[in-house]
């Protein structure tokens, strides 16, 4: 019980040592070592005590709550640390540990250009302090303050390469859409603060708002935090601003500050609104499914590795929040224990793909720092030249693409498990709907195989493509460690899924008040045994069984002199690497066969042929609304003509439409 009151002591010292943090990162634009030496392992303590407090909150559960002497005299900053809280805790700690020990490798090579290390230290723990106040929030105010300090940390680190134009627009960009969610989560939480008299998330929970009202704080959330989350059509900033960003804070924003979003949401709307209703399952569901379908339709058609990364985030959330809408609709259907499994799916979902998504953005970074090169038409080869590098980017490809044993494969299933219990619904309409969503994911998880499969295959494997690929180079140790942190994440939630799910459990058993159990730490049986069950270590086992079995048969028995010769070529000349399969020839057929949801442009040129793939999204909806923008900006314009006549005029029409609403 000892250990259980240190749940918010270790908070606390996660939250000084990322204001350290900032405080010394103030010195490295003279002393560029400090950020080596001080920064970032203070960022590593931060790391390991949000670690530790959430996996403390979870394995001990209850809440514990505090009022500091901060805010406002009427109105003190309340923290709270409960199940809900230590699963992002330890999604947070996680992946914060790995970029701990992999920026000092990755942030040397800035040493020597003009962009500024200090700025990169202080934002960078700025960043970090916003997502834990937003975790440790117990009431409005502070949720605002620390939701407002991640969103404006971030940009800064978006815009850290200033000097390029693309990134300056990524940045505009997502601080536009930043201020659209945080505008609708400050009227969310205006609707559930007039509801309960107070901003106090411990008086929300207890007075709910009526049906219309529930309503609308329902759709101004998913707007806000939506936003944050990449759900589509809302998502247009994301693959502009993980590529923009240095690369150990791409892989903080995937995989920590869209779970942070995602947080924000399963805060509002399954503990603070009140009851569920149908109308916000099915609208979970089918903005999930159609955000992953459009996501994974995208990342397949991406030629530039972190582009192809950042909208395979927004499909991987799309499927959290179909899971989450799953959950709503069992519970309105009063299968509690349905909807614990579906939520605990979600929250597997998220663990998974911060743990996959945080991997695969390091590796990405890595492959930047070793070949200087990003697009996939101009790597391959990368295997023998970065072999660590590559055997890790394949641990994460084949996670996101779900091939079991490793951990993506569990939340899916568990997902899909949820979803084939469609038939206990009593609603017609749902039990049609629910299993089309299923069959949404099944197409969204055949499609991400591909687009890893594409990745890894064209990166790592045949000929290098260009002089930069030809001469890369493996990465230093501390960004290799960063990365092997993350395949011991991804080992313990791919072959332990028992006592993983059974630490999620807490929390979906804190939102639901129903239990779900994994059956002990061999057998994952979420329903029954009879139902479905899962053992990743005899997979395992099987699978090392036949590799073995497969190299003794294959080794020669004797060992013969290799002879080494130039291919057969069908009497052309020698084969080059432009003959290989390139990554837009890969996605051809999907790109064929999905035509009319991608705007393309061909062009087809003597030897030469062009494409680009172009988001519907921004062309119907974002451009419009930027037109429409700059002509009532011009007509205001207009209006500020520096005449008197007319300023006059305009205050003689102000005073008689005032006169006139008076009277």
């Amino acid at each position: 019980m000892m250990l259980d009151a240190l749940v918010l002591p270790l908070a606390g010292v996660a939250v000084l040592a990322a204001l350290a943090s900032a405080a010394v990162s103030l010195a490295a634009s003279r002393w560029p070592r400090v950020l080596s030496w001080l920064s970032f392992p203070l960022l590593g303590v931060c790391a390991l005590a949000a670690l530790a407090s959430g996996i403390d909150a979870l394995w001990f559960g209850g809440a514990h709550q505090a009022v500091l002497p901060l805010g406002l005299p009427w109105l003190p900053w309340e923290v709270n640390v409960d199940p809900l809280t230590g699963v992002f805790l330890l999604i947070l700690g996680a992946v914060l540990l790995a970029v701990a020990v992999y920026g000092p490798g990755y942030a040397r090579e800035f040493r020597n250009g003009r962009d500024s290390l200090a700025a990169l230290g202080v934002f960078t723990a700025l960043f970090v302090l916003g997502m834990l106040g937003v975790l440790l929030a117990a009431d409005a105010f502070l949720f605002m303050v620390a939701w407002e300090l991640m969103s404006l940390a971030s940009y800064f680190l978006v815009a850290f390469q200033h000097e390029q134009a693309e990134h300056r627009h990524a940045a505009f960009l997502y601080l536009l859409m930043a201020h659209v969610a945080g505008l609708a989560i400050l009227l969310a939480f205006g609707v559930l603060a007039a509801a309960s008299g107070s901003f106090s998330f411990a008086v929300m929970r207890s007075m709910h708002p009526d049906a219309f009202w529930a309503a609308v704080a329902f759709a101004l959330a998913l707007l806000g935090f939506g936003t944050k989350a990449g759900l589509a059509p809302l998502h247009v900033w994301l693959p502009e601003a993980h590529p923009a960003a240095p690369s150990h804070i791409s892989a903080l924003m995937s995989a920590v500050m869209l779970k942070v979003a995602l947080y924000g949401f399963l805060r509002v709307v399954f503990d603070l609104l009140g009851p569920p209703q149908w109308g916000f399952g099915v609208t979970l569901v089918l903005v999930g499914g159609a955000t992953a379908v459009m996501g994974v339709l995208f990342a397949l058609q991406q030629t530039d590795l972190k582009r192809l990364l950042a909208y395979s985030s927004i499909e991987n959330l799309g499927i959290i929040f179909l899971a989450l809408g799953l959950a709503q609709i069992f519970q309105v259907a009063r299968h509690p224990a349905l909807a614990a499994l579906a939520l605990v799916a979600a929250l597997y979902q998220a663990l998974n793909h911060a743990l996959l998504k945080g991997l695969l953005f390091l590796g990405a970074g890595a492959v930047l720092h070793g070949a200087h090169e990003r697009s996939l038409e101009h790597l391959g080869g990368l295997l023998r030249r970065m072999p660590r590098t590559g055997w890790f980017f394949l641990i994460g490809c084949l996670g996101m693409a779900a091939v079991p044993p490793l951990n993506g494969f569990v939340s899916e299933w568990l997902t899909f498990q949820a979803a084939l219990q469609a038939w206990q619904l009593h609603d017609s309409l749902l039990r049609i709907l629910v299993p089309l969503a299923a069959a949404a994911l099944a197409l969204t998880a055949a499609l991400g195989a591909a687009v890893f499969v594409r990745a890894f295959g064209t990166a790592f494997l045949g000929r290098a493509r260009s002089r930069q690929a030809r001469h890369a180079h493996e990465v230093g140790r501390g960004m290799l460690a960063g990365q092997a942190l993350l395949v011991l994440g991804i080992a313990i939630a791919a072959l332990l899924p028992g006592p993983v799910l059974g630490l999620l459990a807490r929390a979906a058993t804190q939102l639901t008040g129903a239990a779900v159990s994994g059956d002990g730490w061999l057998w994952l049986t979420p329903i029954s045994p009879s139902v479905a069950s899962y053992a990743p270590l005899p997979i395992l086992a099987v699978l090392l069984v036949v590799g073995a079995l497969g190299v003794a048969l294959l080794r020669p028995r004797r060992r013969a002199a290799i002879r080494r010769a130039v291919p057969w070529d069908c009497g052309f000349a020698p084969p080059t690497p432009r003959m290989q399969y390139s990554a837009a020839g890969f996605a051809q057929p999907q790109r064929r066969v999905f035509a009319p949801l991608y705007a393309l442009h061909e062009q087809v040129t003597p030897g030469r042929y062009e494409q680009a793939v172009g988001d519907r999204a921004w062309r119907q909806l974002y451009l419009p609304l930027g037109t429409l923008t700059d002509r009532v900006a011009d007509l205001a314009r207009r209006m500020q003509a520096g005449h008197v006549r007319r300023y006059l005029a305009w205050s003689l029409i102000t005073l008689l439409v005032l006169l006139w609403i008076v009277s």
